[in-house]
């Protein structure tokens, strides 16, 4: 395990150990993840936290059965994208087997550690 701390993104991934996960809105009202510091559509430094909505929707997901070394205890797995209104946000799916999984699935976001390197993750469970 990493002592290293990603000062944006670990900060991120507290709040949604806190239950208060959030998203970063621009001037014009789109949204983005931790660590960014910069809106990237109006390229402005005002940026506000936001609460992140409770549910998100699956959008597209893929199994992986061949992982990359920092996962490889953790094959097999499915990465999902989902739909949090403002913002999409992508994490491992937890709670379901991999076959179970669709499009349009209403899940919740939440942090778990990988089984390989013991690291925080980002995960999705199903609602």
């Amino acid at each position: 395990m990493s002592d290293a701390r990603d000062e944006g993104y670990d900060d991120f991934l507290d709040a949604v150990e806190d239950d208060e996960p959030y998203y970063l809105e621009g001037p014009d009202g789109d949204g983005s993840l931790p660590p960014k510091r910069i809106d990237p559509a109006t390229g402005s430094q005002e940026l506000t936290e936001q609460p992140l909505p409770e549910t998100g929707e699956i959008e597209t997901y893929t199994q992986t059965h061949v992982a990359a070394p920092d996962f490889a205890d953790d094959a097999p797995f499915v990465v999902a994208v989902a739909d949090f209104g403002p913002v999409s946000v992508t994490g491992q799916i937890r709670g379901m087997e991999p076959s179970d999984v669709e499009i349009g699935q209403e899940v919740q976001i939440g942090v778990d550690r990988t089984e390989t390197t013991d690291e925080r993750i980002l995960v999705f469970e199903p609602v």
